[in-house]
């Protein structure tokens, strides 16, 4: 079996050429495997299932075809799309994973995560994860008006990139003891997240035994995607 891991492609409006991207990626690639894995932060920002922007609609109508097509296709999410609900999923024929959720690929389990709650080192951005995911925040986020979502989503998005440009790498990358642990919790040798936005394959020890986590990267000036079959793992980058 063929499967398609990706990431944090942020599609957003203002940025039509990684849209193009991803839809030839569906059709060129995507329509291909058996299941594509979508892992979080997929749009920007996601305000509501009842937010009419076309920009969802399209989406969600191109998901759709190669869903018909006999594609599984899950969807994660990010921190950006947390408010991802079960009525873009219908539309889109896709299924909403918990993070996180194992998965067996070629025999064995691996855990698939967003990645943001492995940064535990940015204390600032852990307390607000909480409070944004707290199902009571989540009640009262959903009752909004769409307006106000609007206003409250500009900024969080605006605070968020003014504080990140500030801390130290170190403080947003994951925590490795964190990631032992949960790999440990979960009874893990492989691991795959996105988030960060540093694309690698990290060689690990655990216990004694081989271990490895595979992080995808963020579209912007490239497009990343994870292919996983009998022969291995392949995380490839390619021009948007």
């Amino acid at each position: 079996m063929r499967h398609l891991f990706i990431s944090d492609l942020h599609l957003q409006v203002e940025r039509p050429d990684i849209t193009r991207a991803f839809l030839h990626c569906l059709q060129q690639r995507a329509s291909q495997v058996d299941a594509l894995y979508i892992l979080g932060d997929f749009f920007e920002v996601w305000l509501g299932d009842d937010d009419p922007n076309p920009l969802a609609r399209e989406v969600a109508s191109a998901l759709a075809a190669v869903a018909a097509k006999g594609v599984k296709i899950y969807l994660m999410h990010g921190n950006r799309d947390f408010l991802l609900g079960k009525r873009f999923c219908q539309e889109a024929r896709c299924a909403l994973l918990t993070d996180p959720t194992v998965i067996t690929l070629n025999g064995e389990p691996v855990l698939l995560m967003h990645g943001d709650s492995l940064c535990i080192d940015d204390l600032g951005y852990m307390r607000l994860r909480r409070l944004l995911r707290n199902p009571l925040s989540l009640f009262i986020l959903r009752n909004l008006s769409l307006n106000t979502r609007h206003k409250i989503g500009r900024k969080l998005r605006s605070e968020s990139s003014e504080q990140t440009r500030y801390k130290a790498s170190d403080i947003t990358d994951v925590n490795p003891d964190k990631v032992v642990e949960v790999m440990r919790e979960h009874k893990v040798r492989t691991l795959i997240h996105g988030h960060t936005h540093r694309p690698a394959v990290h060689d690990m020890e655990i216990d004694g035994q081989a271990a490895k986590r595979i992080v995808l990267g963020d579209w912007d000036k490239n497009g990343w995607a994870l292919e996983v079959d009998e022969d291995g793992y392949r995380l490839e980058r390619f021009a948007l």
